[in-house]
């Protein structure tokens, strides 16, 4: 498959008008994959051929996909899926909000180490002694359990906008960051029921066993994550624990899940919003929260300073980022205290 080298913003402007109807999905399985890179190569070859967008990592540990298939192709997507023995039977989670923007537009498949980024050694205790699952129905009731604590094991820019009532939200910008500091701050906890949850569910299938290795005794976690509940919610007629908007990694950025917004502007702290945007300063590309008048004010960067460095000269800018940059803060907390 030939790569396509044009500019990203052309090719999210070919795929926002190509009048293709899509589904977005995402699924993941934790299974034994021999030869990753022999599959990398089929994947890539097949979903090709059918048009799919999205990114896909592969391991030796299984497979994690966010991906985008034209509807006309879904019978064909989903046969081959079925027709690997590796991925028979594994669910899909279907985007919220169809119809929306597009949420890819290229596809990427890559081989990984691990299928999600965690910093565990695998060796040092039992992956497959997770936790039992949740449904919705029973998510809403240790939501509304005393005696159950609700964590959130998603980063903290994905809780900012959207999270379970009273959950615990650890103000983290990673996973690897959050299993590392998990079993300690949450310690006060270890003999309560215990619920996780994360978007899609993969993150919490190693968090739930990390925690019952590290003393928790009653772990349990969302099936499907917030995707699958809000479906189940519907489907139910259940009411919807979940406030906000449930970050997702893809153009989109989020997806509507309860009708309140609960977060606020990072550049003025005063009004109310959870539109995720990217500084439009390459050299910076910060995630920031953005209200709709501090966005037009500041034409889409994060702050006057990158507004301005942006418009001197290429070469200026090319010295100036190695002074200005290099050092930018790694942590999407610390930056976001700044831009106030």
């Amino acid at each position: 498959m030939k790569k396509d080298l044009r500019p990203r913003a052309e090719k999210k402007a070919e795929i926002a008008k190509d009048g293709i109807e899509r589904v977005t999905l995402s699924f993941y399985k934790y299974v034994q994959i021999a030869e990753p890179k022999k599959l990398r190569n089929e994947l890539l070859e097949r979903f090709g051929s059918l048009g799919c967008l999205g990114r896909i990592y592969v391991a030796h540990e299984g497979i994690n996909a966010q991906m985008s298939v034209p509807k006309k192709h879904w019978d064909q997507f989903d046969a081959f899926m079925k027709s690997k023995k590796e991925f028979a039977g594994v669910p899909y989670k279907i985007a919220v909000e169809e119809g929306s923007a597009s949420s890819f537009y290229k596809l990427v498949v890559r081989v990984k180490g691990k299928i999600v980024a965690d910093g565990l050694d695998d060796d040092s205790f039992d992956v497959t002694d997770t936790g039992a699952y949740l449904t919705a129905k029973e998510m809403n009731e240790y939501v509304e359990d005393p005696e159950a604590v609700v964590i959130d094991m998603r980063n903290g820019y994905e809780s900012e906008i959207g999270h379970f009532e009273n959950a615990v939200c650890p103000d983290v910008d990673t996973f690897r960051e959050e299993l590392a500091v998990t079993p300690e701050t949450l310690k006060i906890h270890k003999n309560k029921k215990v619920a996780l949850y994360c978007t899609g569910g993969i993150r919490c299938e190693k968090a739930s066993a990390w925690l019952k290795h590290n003393g928790f005794t009653d772990v349990r976690h969302l099936k499907g994550g917030i995707i699958d509940y809000k479906h189940q919610v519907e489907q139910e007629g259940l009411e919807n624990k979940f406030k906000g908007k449930n970050f997702v990694f893809d153009e989109r950025m989020g997806e509507r899940i309860g009708e309140e917004i609960i977060s606020t502007c990072h550049l003025c702290a005063k009004n109310k919003s959870d539109t995720h945007h990217h500084c439009k300063n390459q050299a910076c590309h910060i995630l920031f929260l953005g209200c709709e008048g501090c966005v037009e004010k500041k034409s889409g960067y994060c702050s006057y300073k990158c507004m301005t460095f942006d418009r001197l000269p290429a070469k200026m800018r090319k010295v100036l980022t190695q002074n200005n940059f290099k050092n930018k803060p790694d942590s999407f907390k610390k930056h976001r205290m700044k831009l106030r």
